[in-house]
């Protein structure tokens, strides 16, 4: 079963692709799933910091769980004024 991962705007750009699936036998953390996510697309690592990160449309943390059939989003950090 697999996870669904987006990038958005610059990240998109960096990573070259828009949406990828990710395949989980079981549930990890945030930070557990970048890490599979950089061990299969190295370039992830080189992501311009700090990234912003959801979990089924809703920011999370790095202890967040990511589950199978879950989507999990990427953005860079967003300023106003």
């Amino acid at each position: 079963m697999t996870v669904k991962v987006l990038f958005f705007a610059k990240l998109r750009e960096k990573m070259g692709i828009k949406e990828i699936e990710i395949e989980l036998t079981q549930s990890v953390t945030l930070e557990e799933f970048e890490a599979i996510l950089t061990a299969k697309y190295p370039i992830f690592a080189d992501l311009p910091q700090p990234v912003l990160v959801s979990v089924n449309q809703a920011f999370a943390a790095h202890e967040q769980s990511v589950s199978v059939g879950d989507e999990v989003a990427f953005f860079p950090p967003v300023t106003g004024g």
